[in-house]
């Protein structure tokens, strides 16, 4: 693979949920006026370079701060089906069984897990700004909570792209999957769905697999990495809780039990794929119950 002269990374924490405004690069907007949250939500997700999506979800998230983004549950009435999000031609997608296993003793095998980590953050800026795009009619903190999603998402992106970057690499030198996405697809039609196979079973993955990854980095010495998903493992649980927080709402809207629910929707959906042990600590912090992960536990098995 072709290599690259390493770059240096910013500071790891910033201010969350408040970015700054990109350049006059961005394409344009109007200024000072009332704008849909919603189509501006749909731009970044179809936006194609990773440098474009990154700097007009930072300037949605400021537009929105600002209030000068509005959530409109009237506008438009018509929602696009969904599809393929915006992304450069690489990395290129691949089922998970056939992306190589590499070991952390080299270089490389550290930036494989590095890139790994970043494509997920690249899906998540997509996943939140579609969850803002396609339910409508959602409170104001909703649509809040995702959209500084988003932000968050494209800073853990940043900062891993510009570690991708230390070690030689960028996003894009090794190929990837595509199963965030994929539940993406199958949640469409529903914020109650959405919320339950998205953030608390694909997202709240990373809770469980982080603190070995970290664990294993460190013992390579890359603290680096390590420091890098410490940051992230802390603002994804609060990920998680949103999605939690959301899908208690939905289910309380529509009438049914969330336990019940949420079990029954990872039977469907999810038959035999899910995969412990669960890191019970970070999982209770972003709103599962006891019961729930003790169910968990018991389809895991």
């Amino acid at each position: 693979m072709r290599r690259r002269r390493g770059l240096a990374w910013s500071k790891l924490r910033q201010p969350r949920h408040n970015p700054p405004v990109p350049s006059d690069s961005v394409p344009t907007m109007a200024a000072r006026q009332t704008l849909s949250l919603h189509a501006l939500a749909a731009r970044c997700v179809d936006s194609t370079a990773v440098v474009d999506k990154l700097a007009l979800t930072a300037e949605v998230a400021a537009r929105f701060h600002a209030g000068e983004a509005i959530a409109d549950a009237a506008s438009p009435a018509e929602i696009a089906p969904i599809k393929a999000p915006g992304r450069p031609e690489r990395p290129r997608l691949v089922a998970p069984r056939d992306l190589p296993r590499r070991g952390l003793a080299s270089a490389e095998g550290r930036a494989a897990l590095v890139h790994a980590v970043a494509h997920i953050e690249f899906n998540a800026i997509n996943l939140a700004w579609d969850a803002v795009y396609r339910f409508r009619g959602m409170p104001e903190e909703y649509y809040r909570d995702w959209v500084g999603v988003a932000a968050d998402e494209a800073r853990h992106f940043e900062l891993l792209s510009a570690r991708l970057a230390e070690l030689g690499y960028a996003y894009g030198d090794f190929d990837a999957h595509d199963g965030l996405w994929e539940m993406a697809i199958k949640t469409a039609d529903s914020c109650l769905a959405r919320m339950a196979l998205v953030p608390r079973v694909l997202e709240a993955r990373g809770l469980d697999v982080t603190p070995g990854m970290i664990t294993r980095l460190r013992n390579a010495g890359d603290e680096s990495t390590a420091a890098i998903l410490e940051v992230i493992l802390d603002e994804e649980v609060a990920h998680v809780a949103a999605g939690s927080r959301w899908f208690a709402w939905c289910c309380e809207r529509e009438g049914v039990d969330a336990q019940t629910t949420f079990h029954a929707l990872i039977a469907e959906h999810l038959r035999g794929a899910l995969r412990g042990p669960f890191n019970a600590e970070a999982r209770l912090r972003a709103g599962f119950t006891p019961a729930e992960l003790a169910r968990l536990d018991e389809l895991a098995a």
